[in-house]
């Protein structure tokens, strides 16, 4: 079995399993299927994906690095400091694995500063900054020292900011897609059932 198209790679990322019970401190909100499945697929058919090793930062459920594995990446370092959504990420990686055949991966659980080792490829979906400030800040600086292509989602409010971080540590900023992210209403705070937020995906390349 294997994914041919990008709607057939979003309905396989749509059936896995996602946050439970989402930290408010650690800003767990899952990247919907359909964007995942997209950003995915560009990577696929710009040659990014196959027979690389890559990084998924901040990874949550894994919805990124899965997608990745299922169009034939060589190697997912999943990192994330919450340990009970790395058992879910555990979890769908077992499931898939049972249906499909996909590369090794490997699971870490610790904050994005610990992480040494070299990959083609950082992906990642960081927390946005707003309850832990400059969070979003380490984990650029961390996949600017790892890897010579980042992929990066971020606040629109804070294009400025990505922009400069990537001009200072010489990278270029190749491709920018927007969406509107929909974030469910999770915490007491939270007035509307679903609030839509404008977020960027940055594609930065090691000039």
């Amino acid at each position: 079995m294997s994914i041919t198209s990008k709607r057939s790679l979003e309905i396989e990322l749509s059936k896995l399993a996602s946050f439970d019970k989402p930290s408010l401190e650690l800003e767990q909100y899952a990247t919907p299927s359909s964007i995942a499945a997209e950003w995915v697929w560009q990577m696929a058919m710009k040659g990014e994906v196959s027979g690389r090793t890559i990084l998924d930062a901040a990874c949550g459920p894994g919805i990124l690095g899965l997608g990745l594995l299922l169009m034939g990446a060589k190697k997912i370092y999943f990192l994330d400091k919450d340990k009970e959504i790395m058992q879910t990420c555990i979890g769908n990686y077992n499931k898939l694995k049972d249906e499909y055949e996909i590369a090794e991966a490997e699971f870490i659980i610790g904050d994005i500063s610990l992480f040494d080792a070299e990959v083609d490829i950082v992906v990642q979906n960081p927390p946005f900054g707003t309850k832990n400030e400059h969070i979003d800040k380490l984990f650029l600086e961390k996949a600017f020292s790892v890897a010579p292509l980042v992929y990066s989602m971020h606040k629109w409010s804070t294009k400025v900011f990505v922009e400069a971080i990537s001009k200072d540590y010489g990278f270029e900023i190749t491709e920018v897609w927007q969406y509107e992210f929909p974030i469910k209403a999770m915490f007491h705070f939270h007035k509307k059932p679903l609030k839509m937020v404008d977020v960027g995906l940055w594609r930065m390349k090691k000039g």
